[in-house]
């Protein structure tokens, strides 16, 4: 009966140096241009680093956005390195509700808003209701949400004066003032109007062909269509060639209370917030009289 006998250690270093570097590399640059590539076709991670689509998206929510519901255009890869263009390959227009990826002119910076009129339509915000095609969008007062303060939403008393309170058990909340807005195609969602202020007026204008006018839900902190380019808004109506793709889902959410330590993000995990759908509820659409 024949037996294998064991490598020579002169065998060993054979084997060692006979590793082919240049077939590892390979396979790491296709790994990553897969990745890319997925990234920039199909979906990507997104980071909410700003509160103005409370009380829906918070400061510190990890996000799923689709890159294909509307088409792709040069905003569509990653890393926004390619020329603007109005070209789309595929192209198609949001939903009323639906919330988006923008990059605004003269930025590559990503913005995170919510459709509220489409191309054609006529809008304008009167008093902070807004007026679609001449018709106020309902809005309903809803009971106030009572959002635990953290680190990532401290409830500034410079942003929101006189709603931090503190409850029995000694945790602190900020008492935001909630209304439920309803578009034409029966999507609706939540938004705080809780001050008066400029962005509360806009005149009325008319959506071009290929564009789209976007808000965010924190009516009083948001830099969106109403506001110009100039104060780092969107200066009006946005091409839908800047638009790079539709907000899905929540993964998690943190507090702010983490640090590069992993062991410490579980701590930090928002209750509640993870595999939050982004898409808008709808209401039963009535009637046209």
């Amino acid at each position: 009966m024949s037996t294998a006998s064991a490598p020579s250690r002169g065998d060993m270093r054979e084997e060692v140096s006979g590793v082919d570097w240049w077939a590892e590399l390979r396979g790491l640059v296709a790994m990553l241009l897969a990745v890319l590539v997925f990234h920039s076709l199909i979906a990507k991670p997104f980071y909410i680093p700003s509160m103005s689509m409370m009380p829906n998206l918070l400061v510190g929510d990890r996000l799923v956005v689709s890159k294909y519901p509307y088409g792709w255009s040069w905003v569509s890869p990653s890393f926004h390195v390619l020329p603007r263009s109005p070209a789309r390959v595929w192209p198609g227009t949001p939903r009323y509700g639906d919330i988006v990826i923008v990059v605004p002119r003269g930025s590559n910076e990503d913005y995170i808003k919510r459709v509220v009129a489409l191309p054609g339509d006529r809008i304008a915000v009167v008093h902070g209701q807004i007026i679609l095609n001449g018709k106020p969008v309902p809005q309903v007062v809803e009971p106030p949400l009572d959002l635990r303060v953290d680190a990532n939403e401290p409830c500034d008393p410079a942003d929101f004066p006189g709603l931090r309170f503190r409850d029995a058990t000694g945790h602190d909340f900020c008492e935001l003032p909630i209304f439920r807005e309803t578009l034409p195609n029966g999507a609706t969602y939540r938004v705080i109007d809780h001050k008066q202020q400029p962005l509360d007026d806009y005149p009325e204008v008319t959506v071009p062909a290929g564009h789209v006018f976007l808000m965010g839900d924190n009516r009083d902190h948001s830099a969106d269509s109403r506001e110009p380019l100039a104060l780092k808004g969107l200066g009006g109506p946005v091409p839908l060639s800047d638009v790079g793709g539709r907000a899905e889902f929540v993964t998690v959410s943190l507090d702010g209370s983490e640090t590069w330590n992993p062991l410490t993000w579980w701590h930090a995990l928002r209750g509640g917030r993870s595999w939050t759908t982004l898409r808008p509820e709808q209401a039963a659409i009535q009637p046209v009289s």
